[in-house]
């Protein structure tokens, strides 16, 4: 049944007109996945992969084992092939919750004011004891040490040093500086306003989950926040300009200190990891672990991206949870899932029958498995292939448009993989594309190549290949910004020739770039009479001939007897 509008906004339908008979076919991306660090379920846009490690850290250690995350390895992959922005949701297993600290004042009576880590769990816990060196025992690259350095209780300032956790007193390892802070609430420099004292936190349930905000200033420290402010100095001087005795006290003595009180552990049960993962257990966690960090993807209006992977989940043992995610995308309309089918060790006929369970061009599934240089812990290991595809998507937007095809040698190559988990024949591929699976070849003086590029689309139409879908959410994402600033505008015909400006210019260059054949768009009297007018309702058709790509290249090679003219 058609959509329509109850509340005022913009709706787009896609017509797609487009079957055929005969042979079938911006940036940015999201990942969904444990981290070893960072906020559980709270998006975070991340533009390097520096940012990254700092921010969800890097390698953990399991019994005698270094082990490194789907999620590490995606992102390193991303940004190595020309990704700009990454959308990244970190996933966990139980209760998280973030390490706190009070700094105590002067007269070492009542706390001044309490920090708290921005990273969840007990990892964040440095409580401990220092050796003869100054070091934490419980130090690690991954916590952190605070410091207050010049207090002054003339100018009722001082600086809070936040250190890495493993340093040393005499070698400090400093990540952040703020100078002269203050703990009054009316001045530019009160501590909270300087370091930052936001904090999100899931609300709601299901599908109904949000994002609430607490806290007035925004952080400006990557590690921790102002959680509160104990002894407060407002109007710290007098008429005379000289601090006032009841609050000189206040300020707090120079000291240092650790964080503790966190909960949260990464390493829950046995924990199965790369080509380990099972039905049960997928890097420490279950599938139901993923829910609400989807859900909370879902929303269109807060997050925006093209493409979005769990590596870590796949179709066979997981699909209630990726159904919600292709589910949502669907809703959305705006991205698309890449998806795996089969956990390590499968067959061929196993995806392409799991894939078949599927039907949908908001998603597109590859195979098989990939050994990678996991770059952090420099081992050899198993992925699944959604770890690898972003980077691929990545690469194509970077040399051409979103509406070319992220495959083949020019733009499909995977450089990075060392080998895959069975090298297919072109009888194996041909059974993998003609079941909607993208196959990751090898060939001799190429390496592993993607070779495909449907979508899980059952109808034979154009969208059932993954470079028309991307052309139709470039589309539909830019013209539906257009549309945005017309509603509640009159219904006139300014109005309109408003919309089409800037729409038929758009689609001209998107032509020109090879994303059309042609295009046409209607916005007029013909398909805004007065009936529609009258429904408060404004209308535009618009017709588009999607650019196919050369997927089967026939070529004959004919033979000639000496002295024979070749045809013109």
């Amino acid at each position: 049944m058609a959509e329509t509008l109850i509340s005022p906004g913009v709706l787009t339908n896609e017509n797609d007109q487009s079957q055929i008979t005969s042979q079938p076919i911006q940036a940015g991306a999201a990942i969904v996945g444990p981290t070893v660090k960072g906020q559980v379920n709270i998006p975070k846009l991340i533009t390097t992969y520096s940012e990254y490690q700092a921010n969800f850290g890097t390698t953990f250690d399991s019994g005698s084992d270094q082990y490194t995350y789907f999620t590490s390895i995606s992102a390193y992959n991303y940004f190595q092939n020309g990704g700009t922005s990454l959308l990244v949701t970190r996933v966990a297993s139980g209760s998280f919750t973030s390490a706190t600290s009070s700094i105590i004042t002067n007269d070492d009576a009542v706390n001044a004011f309490t920090l708290e880590t921005i990273t969840e769990g007990t990892i964040m816990n440095s409580t401990s004891t220092e050796n003869t060196a100054g070091a934490l025992e419980s130090g690690s690259v991954d916590n952190l040490r605070w410091e207050i350095q010049a207090p002054n209780t003339s100018s009722g300032t001082f600086s809070v040093i936040i250190r890495q956790g493993n340093d040393r007193t005499n070698a400090k390892s400093v990540l952040e500086t703020f100078n002269g802070v203050s703990l009054d609430p009316k001045a530019s420099n009160y501590v909270a306003r300087i370091i930052g004292d936001q904090k999100q936190v899931v609300r709601g349930s299901g599908t109904d989950v949000y994002l609430q905000m607490s806290g007035s200033f925004a952080n400006s420290s990557r590690y921790v926040r102002v959680k509160s402010v104990d002894t407060k100095t407002p109007d710290y001087f007098d008429n005379a300009g000289i601090a006032k005795d009841q609050y000189t006290g206040s300020i707090p003595v120079a000291a240092s200190g650790t964080f503790g009180d966190a909960s949260g552990n990464i390493l829950t049960g046995t924990g199965k990891y790369y080509q380990n993962i099972s039905s049960t257990d997928t890097q420490g966690l279950k599938g139901d672990n993923y829910t609400t960090a989807f859900n909370l993807l879902a929303n269109k209006d807060e997050f925006r991206y093209n493409i979005i992977t769990a590596p870590g989940l796949y179709q066979s043992d997981y699909s209630s949870n990726l159904n919600t995610l292709v589910s949502n995308t669907e809703t959305r309309g705006d991205n698309i899932v890449v998806l795996d089918l089969e956990a390590y060790n499968s067959t061929i006929g196993a995806a392409v029958t799991t894939a078949a369970s599927k039907d949908t061009s908001y998603a597109a599934a590859y195979w098989p498995w990939c050994m990678v240089t996991d770059p952090d812990s420099g081992q050899l290991v198993w992925v699944p292939a959604s770890t690898l595809i972003p980077g691929v998507y990545a690469n194509n937007d970077n040399t051409a448009e979103a509406w070319f095809a992220p495959a083949g040698i020019n733009r499909g190559g995977l450089s990075n993989v060392v080998r895959v988990e069975r090298k297919l024949t072109q009888a194996n591929r041909d059974t993998l594309y003609s079941g909607k699976v993208n196959p990751l070849a090898t060939f001799p003086g190429r390496g592993v190549v993607v070779f495909g590029q449907k979508t899980l689309q059952a109808q034979s139409s154009a969208l059932d290949r993954v470079n028309v879908r991307r052309l139709l959410i470039a589309l539909k994402n830019y013209i539906s910004q257009v549309a945005d600033n017309l509603v509640f505008e009159q219904n006139t015909t300014a109005t309109r020739n408003s919309f089409l400006s800037q729409v038929n210019p758009y689609l001209e260059s998107v032509q020109q770039r090879q994303g059309l054949f042609a295009f046409k768009v209607v916005m007029d009297d013909s398909n805004n009479g007065p009936d529609v007018i009258d429904r408060n309702e404004l209308r535009g058709a618009i017709y588009v001939q999607p650019t196919k790509t050369a997927e089967f290249i026939y070529l004959d090679f004919n033979i000639l007897p000496t002295g024979a003219e070749f045809p013109a």
